[in-house]
């Protein structure tokens, strides 16, 4: 008797076991947006003519860019382009902060987005490089 409740413990135990390593593989498998560096960025777009950019920030007008669209998170306006957006195209994701670049770019990812990258640095690290911006 005592043998098999030993022995249902250790199934117990093991199922415990085998189901927590499972969900820390489905959490690990995540799908994720990649971060690119400035110059990473600037590859990405002049080698993928369909490359959409976007950008998060309500700074817009202040500099972007050149051919970014303005999907800002604060007012909704990302979560209504995320509806008509192409779900399989490429996407670069910046703001002038890293939080908010962050969070449009993980917003992409949970609608199903499987292409997404954000822009290290943001907009003042692009400028920092010298690359090309819009007013």
């Amino acid at each position: 008797m005592k043998s098999i409740t030993c022995v249902r413990a250790l199934v117990a135990l093991l199922l415990l076991v085998a189901f927590v390593g499972c969900l820390q593989q489905e959490e690990t498998s995540k799908p994720s947006y990649q971060d690119v560096s400035p110059a990473e960025a600037k590859e990405l777009i002049e080698n993928n003519p369909d490359l959409v950019i976007i950008d998060v920030s309500p700074h817009y007008d202040q500099g972007h860019l050149p051919g970014a669209v303005n999907y800002p998170v604060g007012d909704e306006s990302l979560d209504n382009a995320i509806q008509t957006l192409d779900k399989n195209g490429k996407y670069l994701v910046y703001c002038h902060s890293t939080s908010v670049a962050i969070q449009g770019a993980q917003k992409l990812i949970d609608a199903g987005f499987t292409n997404v990258y954000r822009l290290e640095g943001n907009y003042s690290a692009w400028v920092d490089a010298g690359y090309e911006v819009e007013k």
